[in-house]
């Protein structure tokens, strides 16, 4: 009986073993696929950080129709690459190949397949790093076509059972080789208008198709090397395999206990697209830049591009530091191969050179932040470019050039004229839409100084220190005492007047501010959160205008607010969670001696903006940029001052979090009793000792150990508010002169 009982009890374990699901089976490619206002996110199907991406041509999941299938999608919201387009039945054209109607999508990041209704034609795909398999099924009994398709200029050859060739994409040729797994009936090469197309096609009766491909920066014959080297035969099943086992790899690195399903599935979801972002692009040692045109020997350092640091620096880029330090550590050699192949230090790096979007140069805050936190790299070439930059680029937003009038002005004066309402731009390179964006630029060039600064002391350069120290507080130059708030000065130095904080400066603001309005960049001094207290007269008016942050209204109706601000999404009074800037902000908390209010305040941010559903992201989520807000938070802490190699402690999610570091170590997060209404920190205990602050070092993580969190449905308002328990910021520095 005993014995029974036994080999009864097994096999429930055995069966519970075999019903736990993997990290990547909680992943919903679905989630936000639908946008509240701008970009949805994307049913992205790749590898971790791979060269080779599929999104499948559509834009939000409510549409009907889909465009075809791309062999590659070089760059995170930058277009497809030679679309494949499959067709069955009789008297075949071109012109037929319009939108496909289409049904019973299946997404994952490992394996896509869905039906095209119209020719009823069943799709499906699993991706390598370099190359990938596609797999094409017929129910009709009709001639079977499989047409690829440029999106601009390129050039097709048919040989045999292969297909290869280029198009030219941003200037950049994207090199294939594509093989048939049998011989076509017929193949051609044809125009529509300036695409080319490859016809190839299948004779009636042809039940599959299948195809693999290769794809390169350098060749066709690279290409086919790339692809002889990932996949050796035609079976997708076995590939969708491999990638389930790579993706499962990368984030089993942080496992989580306890919490609801749909906490999991957001959860490993957000961690998934934070590694869509940078992609490697080298290729058996070699890769192709865009930076100068050239092919260049790695030199046993892949090169890593496809970058928004506007958006990847707050959250990103630190996750990758703690999941990934080699490899950040090649992708900082690779933003300082740029800087020497093009003169100037990237903002927005991809495949096909820099974008050079939004403000600043926050590349300094990503090469701070991994100094601060033990990355090997150039420090003195990174010094070297982020001087050369900030000092001879202009900072005016979108537009990459020499320094203009207005750079002049700012290195002089410290801070970035603005212009009255009533007042013509006098500055043509400023762009029509984008604006001067002054507060913004002021600001974010503040941190990039400090962050330079940095890099300076690093290296002994005591003068170089003391010049961009000194710059890192021109903020101060834009603080409006009597209202509290960052404000716009002309270049006479008087504040713009009449002034609303909610809706002066056009669309999103960027008059003044960037895509946000006033309120949020009242809190962008990430570099100096003690002195920002400090302007505001202390802990009670900084604590004061942070809890008005949150319940000061929208002042007109949500579609007037919308027509102004489109990219403040997510709000809670006037806080925006839809847009990076914000990020931080329900941190800070901490800094003024409240962390019960972050507690609060950031579970009630994840619970209503971030959810297992396809409107469940707010904002546009920028390729990781706001996924890793979320990874971050969910484990109960954030770098709010990236540079600064200390952690905030927020509210976790789960009852039980270890994240598996290089070398063996490992950081766990527990969260005793952690629930719904168990949101708040009553007590803490760090390796084991009694712990009284609402932040901890990046040493503590690396070395490995144990934080142990006692949660509760009221706040214990005495833990972590003590004077001494402050976060680490730079500090006041009275003595500037």
């Amino acid at each position: 009986m005993i014995k029974k009982h036994y080999l009864v009890c097994m096999l429930w374990l055995s069966l519970g073993t075999l019903q736990a699901k993997s990290p990547v089976e909680y992943v919903n490619t679905r989630i936000g696929n639908i946008s509240h206002l701008l970009v949805p996110t994307f049913p992205t199907t790749h590898l971790p950080n791979s060269m080779l991406r599929m999104i499948p041509e559509h834009t939000e999941f409510v549409t009907d129709r889909l465009g075809g299938f791309p062999l590659n999608v070089p760059s995170h919201r930058q277009g497809s690459v030679l679309l494949l387009k499959p067709y069955c039945g009789e008297n075949f054209t071109l012109q037929q190949l319009r939108d496909y109607r289409y049904d019973q999508e299946y997404s994952t990041p490992y394996e896509y397949r869905v039906r095209l209704d119209d020719y009823d034609i069943n799709v499906a795909f699993a991706p390598a790093e370099k190359a990938a398999l596609y797999s094409f099924t017929f129910e009709k009994t009709a001639p079977a076509y499989i047409v690829l398709e440029t999106q601009q200029e390129g050039e097709f050859e048919a040989k045999g059972n292969t297909l290869h060739g280029y198009e030219i994409h941003r200037g950049i040729k994207h090199y294939f080789y594509l093989e048939f797994d049998r011989l076509p009936e017929h193949t051609q090469a044809a125009k529509n208008g300036k695409k080319q197309a490859g016809i190839v096609r299948f004779p009636a009766g042809t039940e599959e198709v299948r195809l693999r491909y290769g794809i390169s920066y350098l060749s066709v014959e690279q290409a086919r090397k790339n692809l002889e080297k990932e996949i050796a035969d035609y079976n997708l099943k076995s590939l969708s395999l491999r990638a389930k086992k790579a993706w499962n790899k990368v984030l089993s690195k942080i496992q989580v206990h306890g919490g609801t399903d749909n906490q999991k599935v957001t959860f490993y979801t957000a961690l998934y697209r934070s590694h869509e972002r940078m992609v490697n692009i080298s290729e058996d040692g070699k890769y192709f830049s865009a930076f100068d045109g050239r092919v260049h020997e790695d030199e046993g350092i892949p090169f890593w591009t496809d970058d928004w640091i506007w958006d990847t620096y707050h959250a990103l880029h630190p996750l990758q530091i703690l999941l990934n330090p080699d490899k950040e550590a090649e992708k900082l050699t690779s933003y300082i191969r740029m800087c020497e192949q093009s003169g100037w230090m990237p903002t927005f790096p991809t495949v096909s050179g820099d974008a050079h979007c939004m403000n600043g140069n926050h590349a300094a805050v990503m090469f701070a932040d991994a100094l601060n936190k033990g990355i090997k790299f150039d420090v003195e070439k990174a010094f070297e470019g982020m001087k050369h930059t900030v000092l001879t680029e202009t900072m005016i937003p979108w537009r990459r050039a020499p320094k203009t009038e207005l750079d002049e002005f700012y290195h002089q004066h410290g801070w970035f004229p603005a212009l009255r309402p009533d007042e013509e731009e006098t500055v043509p390179l400023v762009d029509a839409f984008e604006k001067r964006e002054s507060v913004a630029v002021t600001l974010a060039a503040s941190y990039d100084d400090w962050c330079i600064a940095q890099l300076a002391q690093a290296l002994g350069r005591k003068d170089d220190y003391n010049f961009f120290i000194r710059r890192a507080f021109n903020y101060r130059n834009l603080f409006n005492k009597q209202t509290g708030f960052f404000h716009p000065k002309d270049k006479n130095g008087k504040f713009i007047e009449p002034f609303d904080y909610i809706f002066s400066g056009g669309i999103g603001a960027r008059a003044y501010y960037d895509e946000n309005n006033a309120w949020t960049y009242i809190w962008d001094v990430h570099h100096n959160i003690a002195d920002l207290i400090h302007l505001f007269g202390g802990n009670q008016p900084f604590i004061d205008k942070l809890d008005r942050l949150f319940t000061e209204g929208m002042q007109r109706s949500k579609w007037q607010y919308y027509a102004v601000h489109p990219d403040a999404t997510g709000n809670v009074g006037q806080f925006v969670m839809g847009n990076e800037p914000s990020f931080h902000i329900p941190y800070l908390y901490n800094y003024a001696g409240q962390p019960w209010k972050t507690q609060k305040r950031i579970r009630m941010l994840m619970e209503s903006w971030f959810r297992n559903d396809l409107m469940g992201i707010c904002g546009d989520e920028d390729g990781g940029g706001m996924s890793a807000f979320y990874v971050f938070s969910a484990m109960g802490f954030y770098p709010v001052s990236a540079g600064i190699p200390a952690y905030n402690i927020g509210s976790p999610l789960f009852n039980k979090i270890t994240i598996r570091l290089e070398g063996g170590k490992k950081f766990t997060i527990i969260a005793k009793d952690a629930s719904w209404n168990n949101k708040y920190i009553v007590s803490a205990r760090l390796d084991g000792k009694p712990y009284n602050k609402p932040w901890f070092t990046h040493t503590d993580i690396i070395n490995g150990g144990t934080l142990e969190l006692q949660m509760a449905d009221r706040p214990n308002k005495a833990w972590g508010s003590a004077p001494e328990a402050v976060p680490p910021s730079e500090g006041i520095h009275i003595n500037l002169k």
